[in-house]
C-alpha cells in the first residue's frame, strides 16, 4: 500500500506538473488558487448520429402547467424553520416574481432562455440555444451554450483550450431548486458577475432535464423511468439528450443539481429532521481513474465546502436511506455505473452531485435552497476557470492511461460500498437542536471489489446486436464493424443460471420500466470463428471503463440484464488484438 501511494503521488507530480504540496494526501490542503473574476435511439439500421437540431419554437405546456400547490403546513416546528432563514435579496426567476404561485413553468423557461440568446458582437460572449430533443410528451429539451470562442461549432468548442462545464438541473421533476438556480446562473453568465469567467471556460447549461416530471411534480419521466438511473442504458429521450451534450461538447466538469428528502422516512426511522443545506458527492464507482477522484476532492470539493461555509450554509457528504422503514442503514450515494454522477466520472470528467434540502416540502425555504445551489455552482465554475490548464493535462493523461490498459491487468466487474459507522448530525423536530445519531454507514469513499476479471482487449458483438451498438454509440463509444470473416482469441460467457428481478439501489427498487435478468456466468477460453458484419468494441479508447460497465453481463446495470444484448452468446471478451479488417462506425 505504501509503495502504491508513493507511486501515485509521483505520477501526479510528474505527469501534471503540479506542486508537491497538492500531492501529499496526509498533509493539510493548501489554500486554493485565487479565483478568476440526440435524437432518440430506436432499433434501426446503424446510421450517423444526428447533430443538435435547429432552434424550435416555444411550445406551451400541454396541458397548461399547473401551479405548485400552496405551501403545506410546516412539517416541523418553528424552531427548526428558524435555522434556515432566507438570504437577503431577490432572485430573478419567474417563480420568485410577486404573486407567482408555483415554480417556473416549462413555457416560462423557454421564453427566458430565448431572451438570453445573442451573438458575440460588442465584445460579449456568444450565447446559443441548443434544441436537443423533445420529452416524451413533446416538450422541448433545451440548453444554452455560453462561450467567447469565435467558432461556436460543437467540435470547435470541444477541441478548444478552454474547459467546458456542463450544468444540469431537475432530472427529478419534483426537485425544482436546481432548475431555478440555473436560470439565475444563466443570467449571471450572460450579463452579471459570472460573465468574466467565460474568458477562461465554456458552459453548457441544461436547466430542466425532465420537463414532463417538472410539469407534473413527479420524480420520474412520463414513462415512469427514473432518468437519473438511465445514463448507461439510455432508454429515455431525456437521458439521450444529456448523452448528446457529452458526445458533442466533451465537458471536463459536470454538475448535477438535485434535492433530498427533509422529513418523510427520516422522521419515521430516526425521529429527526434533515439538517444540511447541501449534500455533496463526486463520482464513486468501479474502475474510476484515481486521478479524477483526487482532482475532484482537492481542486473542487474543498473550495466548494469553503464557499458554502462563507455564506453560512452547512454541508455533508451525500447520503440516503432505503424506503424500507425497518432498514436503518444510511448510505452514501450508489456506486453503480448508472447515475449521471458515476457515468460522467467514467467519461473521465470531474462529476459532482449537489443536493439541497427540499424534496417533499413544496416552496418552504425555496429561496435558501436556490441560493445554496447558486453558491455551489459558482464555486465549481470558479475552480474550473482557475484550474483550466491543470484540467487539460489531467484529461489528456487520464484518457491515454485508460486506453493503454487494454489487454492487461485486472478490472472490477462489480463493486460495493464499505460498511462502517458514522456520527450523522440531524435536528430535533421540536427544539431544532442538533441531534447526533450513530448510524450504520455504507461508505463509498473506499469500494469493496465484489467481482474482478482480467481486462480484455475489447468485446465482440454478433451482427444482430444493432440495438446495443446504437446505445454504445449514443454514449460516445467507438464501435468497429468487421469487414471480413476471421478468428478471435476470446473468452465466451457460459450461462450458469438466470432469474428475473428488478433493479435495486440504496433507496430500494429503481423505477426502470420493467424487470431485469440476473445471470451468473463463467468465462471460457475459446477460439471463435466470427463473420463479417459483427462488431468489435475496443478497450483502447478513453471510454473503455464505460464499455466495461455496459458489457460484462452479470451485473444489474449491464446491457444483458436489460435485454439490450439479447443473450450472453451474442457477445464475448476478446483477449488479443484482432487481425481482422474493420471499419469504424461513423
Amino acid at each position: 500500500m505504501v509503495s502504491f501511494a508513493l507511486s501515485f503521488r509521483t505520477r501526479w507530480l510528474v505527469l501534471l506538473g503540479l506542486s508537491s504540496t497538492l500531492l501529499a494526501c496526509a498533509e493539510p490542503m493548501r489554500d486554493p488558487a485565487p479565483m478568476l473574476p440526440v435524437r432518440p435511439l430506436h432499433t434501426v439500421a446503424i446510421a450517423p448520429i444526428a447533430p443538435i437540431a435547429p432552434i424550435a419554437p416555444v411550445v406551451p405546456d400541454a396541458p397548461p402547467a399547473p401551479s405548485a400547490p400552496p405551501a403545506e403546513p410546516m412539517p416541523y416546528s418553528a424552531a427548526v424553520a428558524a435555522r434556515f432563514p432566507d438570504p437577503v435579496g431577490g432572485l430573478p426567476t419567474p417563480a420568485f416574481a410577486p404573486g407567482h404561485p408555483g415554480f417556473t413553468t416549462n413555457a416560462e423557461i423557454q421564453t427566458l432562455l430565448r431572451s438570453l440568446v445573442r451573438d458575440g458582437r460588442d465584445d460579449r460572449a456568444t450565447i446559443r440555444l441548443l434544441h436537443l430533443d423533445t420529452s416524451q410528451t413533446g416538450v422541448p429539451i433545451e440548453a444554452l451554450l455560453f462561450t467567447r470562442l469565435a467558432d461556436t461549432d460543437a467540435v470547435a468548442v470541444a477541441k478548444s483550450n478552454r474547459p467546458t462545464v456542463m450544468l444540469v438541473g431537475q432530472q427529478h421533476g419534483d426537485e425544482p431548486a436546481g432548475s431555478e438556480a440555473l436560470l439565475v446562473v444563466a443570467q449571471e453568465l450572460a450579463r452579471g458577475k459570472l460573465e468574466g469567467l467565460l474568458d477562461h471556460i465554456n458552459v453548457v447549461l441544461l436547466p430542466r432535464a425532465n420537463p414532463d416530471g417538472a410539469r407534473d411534480s413527479n420524480r420520474l419521466t412520463a414513462s415512469g423511468i427514473d432518468m437519473n438511473r438511465d445514463h448507461l442504458l439510455l432508454k429515455t429521450p431525456e437521458a439521450q439528450a444529456q448523452a448528446q451534450l457529452n458526445r458533442e461538447y466533451h465537458p471536463a466538469v459536470v454538475v448535477d443539481l438535485h434535492e433530498y428528502s427533509v422529513v418523510g422516512r427520516y422522521m419515521q426511522k430516526f425521529a429527526a429532521v434533515q439538517k444540511f443545506d447541501a449534500l455533496v458527492q463526486y463520482a464513486m464507482t468501479a474502475n474510476l481513474p484515481p486521478f479524477i477522484t483526487k482532482a475532484s476532492e482537492e481542486w473542487f470539493r474543498q473550495p466548494l465546502l469553503a464557499s458554502l461555509k462563507a455564506e453560512g450554509l452547512t454541508s455533508e457528504w451525500y447520503y440516503t436511506t432505503s424506503t424500507d422503514l425497518n432498514d436503518k442503514n444510511v448510505s452514501m450515494g450508489g456506486v453503480q455505473p448508472d447515475t449521471a454522477r458515476n457515468v460522467n466520472g467514467l467519461r473521465n470528467a470531474v462529476s459532482f452531485l449537489i443536493e439541497t434540502r427540499g424534496a417533499g416540502i413544496g416552496r418552504l425555504h425555496l429561496k435558501r435552497r436556490v441560493f445554496t445551489h447558486i453558491t455551489a455552482v459558482t464555486s465549481i465554475l470558479q475552480s474550473t476557470a482557475t484550474r483550466g490548464a491543470d484540467l487539460a493535462k489531467l484529461r489528456a493523461f487520464v484518457e491515454q492511461d485508460v486506453a493503454s490498459q487494454a489487454c492487461q491487468g485486472e478490472m472490477v466487474v462489480e463493486a460495493a460500498a464499505t460498511p462502517s459507522e458514522y456520527v450523522l448530525q440531524m435536528l430535533d423536530p421540536q427544539t431544532g437542536a442538533d441531534k447526533p445519531l450513530n448510524v450504520a454507514w455504507d461508505s463509498a469513499l473506499e469500494l469493496r471489489k465484489v467481482k474482478k476479471r482480467l481486462r480484455p482487449c475489447g468485446y465482440w458483438l454478433s451482427s444482430d446486436q444493432t440495438e446495443a451498438v446504437m446505445r454504445l454509440r449514443g454514449l460516445g463509444v467507438t464501435v468497429q464493424q468487421l469487414d471480413d470473416d476471421g478468428d478471435l482469441r476470446a473468452e465466451a460467457y457460459r450461462e450458469i443460471s438466470r432469474e428475473s428481478g428488478v433493479r435495486q439501489d440504496v433507496r430500494g427498487t429503481i423505477s426502470d420500466g420493467g424487470a431485469v435478468v440476473r445471470v451468473k456466468v463463467q468465462t471460457v477460453p475459446a477460439l471463435m470463428e466470427v463473420k463479417a458484419g459483427g462488431y468489435y468494441v475496443p478497450l483502447e479508447q478513453p471510454l473503455a471503463n464505460l464499455v466495461v460497465a455496459a458489457m460484462e453481463p452479470d451485473t444489474q446495470s449491464s446491457f444483458v440484464a436489460s435485454g439490450i444484448v439479447t443473450s450472453v452468446d451474442a457477445q464475448a471478451r476478446v483477449m488479443s488484438r484482432p487481425a481482422i479488417q474493420m471499419t469504424v462506425l461513423p
